[in-house]
């Protein structure tokens, strides 16, 4: 394994871990790293950052974003979110902060690193871990979207309520992953400029989420 996981994730994981698809993405992923040395994000050891910081027994919330972001320094292994250095915040985590502010009073003043949230059981987890420099979607099909498919499934296979964030038609057409009526499923449209307006503003996911992890004992998220 090139990539460092926590024991939690990877007794869950373990029979990804063996199946074919698996082995070529890992030498694929490897080879990336080798081939194009400072462009490859994020950096190797963060790869699972979002898996680290949120353990399976852990997780409340799943926010789904698609991979990460293709600027160099950016990206650190959670979905959406950036290293605490990168001002300004990356147009999508703007509005994020947006809905933040307008629905729970909340915001991202000091800076886009939402670890915080992970720490908290929030999953923020990308359907595709890695990409190259200046080249979003440049590792979709190597295998990463079944790895987190499978991801969502085993989350959706507890019997603990959980709330799932899909945010655009990318994160939306992963629903059919959700099974249970005990979980919660909040859609709207992608924060970034192009659809923010159509819907993800005054989504108030944030607060939705909060009330519904109350009502079935749940604690709250602090935003």
């Amino acid at each position: 394994m090139i990539f460092n996981l926590s024991e939690d994730w990877s007794k869950v994981l373990n029979d990804e871990f063996q199946k074919p698809y698996f082995t070529a993405l890992e030498l694929a992923i490897r080879d990336a790293y080798d081939s194009f040395p400072n462009q490859i994000f994020p950096a190797k050891q963060d790869v699972f950052n979002a898996l680290n910081a949120a353990p399976f027994t852990t997780v409340k919330v799943v926010i789904l974003g698609q991979d990460p972001y293709p600027t160099k320094g950016h990206a650190h292994g959670l979905s959406f979110s950036v290293n605490k250095n990168v001002f300004p915040l990356p147009k999508s985590l703007q509005n994020i902060s947006k809905e933040l502010r307008s629905d729970v009073g909340s915001e991202l003043t000091n800076n886009g690193d939402l670890t915080k949230w992970a720490t908290q059981g929030v999953l923020l987890l990308n359907s595709i871990l890695t990409v190259k420099e200046s080249s979003p979607g440049s590792h979709a099909g190597l295998g990463w979207e079944l790895f987190t498919d499978a991801i969502i499934r085993l989350l959706s296979n507890r019997k603990e309520p959980l709330v799932f964030i899909l945010w655009g038609a990318q994160a939306i057409g992963k629903k059919s992953l959700i099974s249970g009526s005990q979980h919660l499923i909040l859609t709207s449209p992608h924060p970034s400029p192009l659809s923010a307006y159509r819907g993800f503003y005054g989504c108030k996911h944030f607060s939705k989420t909060n009330d519904f992890l109350e009502s079935v004992g749940s604690k709250p998220i602090d935003w």
